[in-house]
């Protein structure tokens, strides 16, 4: 039976409860509809690998509901992503953060040459989903939609998806379509520091100008 809730206090503290249980959760976003679990969970976050049929090489990212919350989760985001984050988050802005000794993340991504783990991490200009999101804590997820398919931009589309292996689908109404966040990496050898590694809503320009606005540097 697929259980289909409006967003409210007592909607939001099921998600919360089920997510600390292992079960997926379908949440509305500031773009599309996304499968959610807690980041933590392996099995978990396999699960939504196989509910979407999505290949294991594309990673999800996290979403959190403030910055500092990265912080918490053993995550550091290295400069100048921090100047960048303080610029454009929440919004269409997904910087790569660097995974510490002590991050406990099952999303993390292997370094390469045996250096630290990264993550993808976005705080979702959504007051609706904010409000969830303070309610779960941070969630691993990706669009709620068979890979290759549209993504999901109401709650029935979802369903259509997933149907009952999805254990609770928050209803937020339509939501605007995807719009891609601007992804950017840090890289100590290239331009400002920087490696725009997807650009989205936010320009190239607007990255690069952030950087340098009241004549700060790079890590400030």
């Amino acid at each position: 039976m697929v259980d289909v809730r409006a967003v409210s206090e007592e909607s939001c503290a099921l998600a919360a409860r089920l997510v600390r249980d292992g079960e997926l959760v379908v949440i509305p976003t500031d773009t599309v509809y996304g499968v959610a679990c807690d980041p933590r969970n392996a099995e978990a976050i396999a699960r939504i690998y196989e509910v979407k049929r999505r290949p294991r090489f594309k990673a999800l990212q996290v979403l959190v509901a403030s910055v500092d919350d990265v912080d918490a989760l053993g995550l550091e985001l290295p400069a100048p992503l921090n100047r960048l984050a303080a610029a454009f988050l929440p919004g269409a802005f997904s910087p790569i953060a660097v995974a510490r000794e002590d991050c406990t993340l099952a999303t993390v991504r292997a370094g390469a040459d045996g250096g630290p783990g990264t993550q993808g991490i976005r705080i979702p200009n959504s007051a609706l989903c904010l409000r969830i999101l303070r309610a779960t804590g941070p969630l691993a997820a990706s669009s709620a939609n068979r890979s290759g398919d549209e993504s999901a931009q109401s709650v029935d589309e979802a369903v259509a998806a997933f149907g009952d292996r999805v254990a609770l689908y928050l209803d937020g109404g339509s939501t605007p379509g995807h719009v891609s966040s601007t992804v950017v990496a840090a890289n100590p050898h290239a331009r400002d520091g920087i490696e725009i590694l997807r650009e989205g809503v936010i320009p190239q320009s607007a990255i690069r100008r952030a950087l340098t606005v009241n004549g700060g540097g790079l890590g400030a």
